[in-house]
């Protein structure tokens, strides 16, 4: 089963959010930085390697939030794994349409991408902490 890497990047109370460009698939829907763990990596392996290509930052540390299956439509299962993560450096956008840093109470009004709306309803509703 693929699976997919989510990190939660706090900072002063709040979560980065990053939005997907409009040529992308599931276009300019809102999601956590993150990607596909690849074969032969594994899922925390894969989290530092996207973050720093994502957002060009160094993960110090990780602890694994959540993880739940989850079927897009007309696709095979993919396993969702939410870390939180202690990051240096300053996150930088370089493959997204726009990020912003927002509380997980007013996450539920962002379009989130549909795998993500489980996660982002326990985060709100303060289960996944």
């Amino acid at each position: 089963m693929l699976q997919v890497v989510a990190a939660i990047l706090e900072r002063d109370g709040r979560i980065l959010i990053c939005r997907r460009r409009p040529e992308q698939q599931h276009p300019l829907k809102w999601e956590f930085p993150g990607g596909k763990v690849e074969p032969g990596e594994r899922p925390d392996e894969a989290l530092v390697r996207e973050l720093a290509e994502e957002l060009g930052i160094r993960t110090l540390e990780s602890r694994e939030m959540d993880r739940y299956e989850y079927t897009y439509p007309g696709k095979k299962p993919i396993e969702l794994i939410f870390y939180l993560v202690v990051f240096d450096g300053e996150p930088e956008n370089r493959i997204f349409h726009e990020m912003r840093w927002e509380s997980a109470g007013r996450l539920a009004g962002y379009d989130f991408l549909e795998g993500d709306t489980e996660f982002v309803r326990r985060l709100a509703d303060g289960a996944s902490r």
